[in-house]
C-alpha cells in the first residue's frame, strides 16, 4: 500500500527505529504513503464542480489540475474567494524544515489545521515524521490520504476508533500509530479493546500532561506515574513517552504567559525524568508538545531534557506537532510565534487570504462586504483589509490603513473607514484583499482552496485547487 521515502538530512527516524537521538545526525528510512496512494480526491484528481465555493460555472466539470496549469487570473473568479500563496507555502516549508532541522527535532504537524492531504504530503516530503491528528475520523481520513505515521493527539478510547486502528496495523505492518493516555482506567479500556480486535502489535503511547484549567491530560507526577505503570501491565500497549499541548495555558508573549509555558513544560520534561529512573521505559522514547506559537519554548525545555535522559540510557527525541506554521497568518500567529514578523528576522509568511468583493456603501464611513462568518475565520480576531486588487493609489491606501472591521454576519462583512473616504477610493464592486487570522479556522469553511501564484503581486493567478476534509 505505502511506497520509502527517505528521510530528509536531520530528521531521524523516532524511536521505533532509530539508532541515535536526532541530533547525532542519524538518518532512517520510514515506510511512508503517498498522493499517488490516496483513495480521496487530491489536487491530481479533483474535478470541480457546483459543490466547490467560488468557482466559476464554466470551469464545473474540468479537472482542477488541467485548469491550474492554464494560470488564470484571480480577477475572474468570484468573491468571495480563499486562496492561498503558492510563494508563502514554499517559504514557510522551508523556514520550518530548517528551524527543526537545526534544532534537532522532529516534526509531525497538525493535520488538523488544514485538513488537505495533498498539504499533508508536502511536509512529509520536506522531512516531517509523521502527521497529527485530534480525533480517530481525523486519523481515518489521513489513512486514506496514505500517510504512514499517524499521531493522535488525543486519547483514544471509541471502541470503533480502536478496532479501526487494531486492523489496520494488523494488515500493514509499516503502518505506524500513537495515541494518547492520561488515566489507567482510560488504559485498561484501551488494552481491553485491543484484545477484543485482536490486535497483533503492541500500540504506543504518550502520557499527556495536563494543567489546571486546562484540557485533559495527568494533573500531577504521582497521576503520570500510575498511568505510565498501567500501561507497563497492559498486554497491547508500549509507553513511547510524555507530552501535551501547551498552548492551551497561555495567548501572548507576556512574561506572565511565557512563565506559565515554560512552568507547564518544566512538568512534562520533570515526569520523563521520574520514567526513566524508574525504569518504565522499554526502549527509545519522544517528548512531544509545540504548537505554533511557542514551539521555540519547547525546543529549549525538551532538548536539554532529551540530551538528559539520552544519557542515562533512554535515547530520547524530542518531537514538535506545530500545524499552522505552513499557512500562517497576518493575526495571532504572525504576533506571537516565534517566526512571526516581530520576533524574526527570517519571518514565515502570510500564506491565505481571502478576497471580498464590495457590495455597498450605504453610509459615510461604512462599506459591506461579501465576506462573512461562513468564509472567514474570527474567533482570533477578525480579517484586516490589506489592499484593493487593482488600485494602489494613495488615498485607497491611505483609507485602508485607518480602517477597521466592526463586525461580521454570516455573509456579510462590516468595515468601517475614516471619516471623508471618498466613494472612489473604495467604490462598489471593488474587491479587497483580506489577512485573516487563525488558520484552524479558516480552512474548515471551505471544501476546495484555491491556490495562486503569489498573493501579493499586482494580478495573481490561480495554479490549482486542494480538496479539504472537514
Amino acid at each position: 500500500m505505502a511506497t520509502q521515502h527517505s528521510e530528509t538530512a536531520g530528521s531521524a527516524a523516532g524511536p521505533a527505529g532509530a539508532s541515535a537521538h536526532p541530533t547525532t545526525g542519524a538518518n532512517q528510512e520510514l515506510p511512508r504513503g503517498g498522493p499517488e496512494h490516496s483513495r480521496l480526491p487530491t489536487a491530481a484528481t479533483v474535478i470541480l464542480g457546483p459543490q466547490h465555493k467560488s468557482i466559476p460555472p464554466a470551469l464545473w466539470g474540468r479537472p482542477g489540475s488541467q485548469v491550474g496549469t492554464e494560470r488564470l487570473p484571480l480577477s475572474t473568479f468570484p468573491t468571495p474567494l480563499f486562496t492561498l500563496s503558492d510563494t508563502a507555502i514554499s517559504r514557510n516549508l522551508e523556514l520550518m524544515s530548517r528551524y527543526a532541522r537545526d534544532s534537532g527535532v522532529l516534526l509531525a504537524p497538525h493535520g488538523k489545521t488544514t485538513m488537505s492531504p495533498d498539504l499533508w504530503h508536502r511536509q512529509l516530503d520536506a522531512g516531517c515524521w509523521g502527521i497529527s491528528v485530534a480525533t480517530p475520523w481525523q486519523a481515518q481520513i489521513a489513512r486514506h490520504a496514505g500517510v504512514q505515521t499517524i499521531v493522535l493527539a488525543n486519547t483514544l478510547l471509541d471502541p470503533t476508533g480502536i478496532a479501526w486502528v487494531a486492523q489496520e496495523m494488523r494488515a500493514d505492518r509499516g503502518f505506524r500509530f500513537v495515541c494518547w493516555v492520561d488515566s489507567p482506567a482510560g488504559v485498561q479500556l484501551l488494552d481491553r479493546v485491543l484484545t477484543d480486535a485482536g490486535a497483533e502489535r503492541p500500540l504506543e503511547v504518550i502520557v499527556e500532561v495536563g494543567g489546571p484549567d486546562g484540557r485533559a491530560g495527568v494533573r500531577s507526577q504521582h497521576d503520570g506515574i500510575a498511568v505510565a505503570e498501567a500501561v507497563a501491565a497492559s498486554r497491547h500497549l508500549r509507553l513511547l513517552g510524555v507530552g501535551g499541548y501547551e498552548g492551551v495555558f497561555a495567548h501572548d508573549r507576556s512574561a506572565d504567559d511565557v512563565q506559565r509555558v515554560t512552568d507547564y513544560l518544566a512538568g512534562v520534561t520533570e515526569l520523563h525524568a521520574q520514567l526513566v529512573g524508574q525504569g518504565l521505559y522499554p526502549g527509545q522514547a519522544l517528548l512531544t508538545a509545540g504548537g505554533s506559537m511557542y514551539f521555540d519554548l519547547v525546543v529549549d525545555a525538551f532538548t536539554d531534557a532529551a540530551r538528559t535522559a539520552t544519557a542515562q540510557g533512554v535515547s530520547t527525541s524530542v518531537l514538535l506537532r506545530s500545524g499552522a506554521y505552513l499557512i500562517h497568518d497576518s493575526g495571532t500567529y504572525d504576533e506571537v510565534s516565534a517566526l512571526g514578523s516581530l520576533h524574526a528576522a527570517e519571518a514565515l509568511a502570510p500564506g491565505m487570504h481571502v478576497f471580498s468583493r464590495v457590495l455597498s456603501r450605504p453610509e459615510p464611513g461604512l462599506a459591506i462586504l461579501d465576506a462573512g462568518k461562513r468564509d472567514v475565520p474570527f474567533d482570533y480576531g477578525l480579517p484586516v483589509p490589506l489592499r484593493v486588487l487593482g488600485d494602489a493609489s494613495p488615498e485607497t491606501e491611505q483609507a485602508l490603513a485607518a480602517a477597521t472591521m466592526r463586525t461580521l454576519n454570516d455573509q456579510h462583512l462590516f468595515l468601517d473607514l475614516p471619516a471623508g473616504t471618498s466613494a472612489a477610493a473604495l467604490p462598489v464592486g471593488a474587491v479587497v484583499q483580506l489577512g485573516l487570522s487563525h488558520p484552524c479556522t479558516a480552512f474548515d469553511k471551505w471544501r476546495l482552496v484555491t491556490t495562486v501564484d503569489d498573493a501579493t503581486s499586482e494580478e495573481p493567478h490561480v495554479t490549482g485547487f486542494l480538496p479539504t476534509y472537514f
